[in-house]
C-alpha cells in the first residue's frame, strides 16, 4: 500500500508538469497545448538510462532518485552494458548494473536540459514547435509519443513509444548544435492521443549516444538510447 501511495503521488507530481491553453472562447481557434519538459529526478521519479558509478573502479552503476542528486551532480554518467527496461517507480530498480560507455558528461551536465513545445490539433492535423536547451551537443534526438496504464500497475508494464509523426520515425529525429540547443517544427497527420482514464499519454524525448536512431522504436534503452526529458499529455475531456 505504502508503494502504491507513493506512486500515485508521483504521478500527481508529473501531470502537473504539462499545461495546456484553450483557443478562447472562438470556436474557430484551435486548441493548444503549451508543454514544459522535465528530467525524472525534477519529477520526483527515479533517473533511468543514464548511470553513476558510486564507487570509482567498481565497474557498477546504478540509476539515481532524486534524495541523491545534488551528491552526484559532478559524477560522470555511463550508459549500461545490457539494456534495461524502464521502471521510475520501483527502487528495486536502481541497479547495479555493469557499467557502459562514458557519455562524456556529469550528471548536472545531464541534468540542465530543458525544453518547452506548442502542441496543436487542427483538422486531423498534428504540429508540435520546440525548443530545447542545454542538452547534449552536437548529438542526434528522437521525440515519442508515449503511453501508460492509469494508474501504473504493480509490477510496471512498461510504456508503448510511438514515433511523434510518420510511423516510419523520420520526423522524429533532430539534432543540437554545438551548444546542446535545437529546435523542432513538425506537422503530421493525425493528432496526438491524449490521456484518458485508462491510459496516461505524454511525450519524450531521447539522446542516442551511438549517433544512431531505430527507425519506429526507440533502440535499446540504457546503452544507446537515453531519455532525458519528457512531459505528461492532460486529459482529453478537459478540451470537451
Amino acid at each position: 500500500m505504502k508503494n502504491f501511495i507513493l506512486t500515485i503521488a508521483l504521478l500527481a507530481t508529473v501531470l502537473l508538469l504539462a499545461s495546456f491553453t484553450k483557443g478562447g472562447d472562438d470556436e474557430s481557434k484551435p486548441n493548444v497545448i503549451e508543454i514544459t519538459f522535465v528530467d525524472h529526478l525534477t519529477a520526483g521519479l527515479i533517473e533511468q538510462d543514464v548511470y553513476v558509478e558510486k564507487k570509482k573502479g567498481s565497474g557498477n552503476v546504478y540509476r539515481l532518485n532524486p534524495t541523491e542528486k545534488q551528491e552526484y551532480l559532478d559524477a560522470p554518467v555511463y550508459s549500461i552494458k545490457t539494456p534495461e527496461h524502464h521502471d521510475p517507480f520501483d527502487q528495486a530498480k536502481k541497479g547495479p548494473y555493469k557499467k557502459g560507455n562514458k557519455l562524456d558528461m556529469t550528471l548536472g551536465q545531464w541534468l540542465s536540459g530543458t525544453g518547452t513545445a506548442s502542441y496543436v490539433c487542427e483538422d486531423g492535423w498534428g504540429h508540435m514547435k520546440a525548443d530545447f536547451k542545454n542538452l547534449a551537443p552536437n548529438a542526434v534526438y528522437t521525440m515519442w509519443h508515449f503511453f501508460m496504464s492509469a494508474p501504473p500497475t504493480t509490477p510496471f508494464n512498461g510504456t508503448l513509444d510511438v514515433p511523434l509523426g510518420d510511423r516510419s520515425g523520420e520526423q522524429s529525429v533532430f539534432k543540437t548544435d554545438a551548444n546542446g540547443n535545437a529546435t523542432m517544427d513538425v506537422r503530421f497527420e493525425r493528432c496526438l492521443q491524449l490521456s484518458d482514464d485508462q491510459l496516461m499519454a505524454g511525450i519524450a524525448i531521447a539522446l542516442h549516444s551511438d549517433g544512431n536512431t531505430y527507425g519506429s522504436v526507440p533502440g535499446e534503452f540504457g546503452t544507446v538510447t537515453h531519455v532525458q526529458l519528457f512531459a505528461m499529455l492532460p486529459n482529453v475531456d478537459d478540451f470537451k
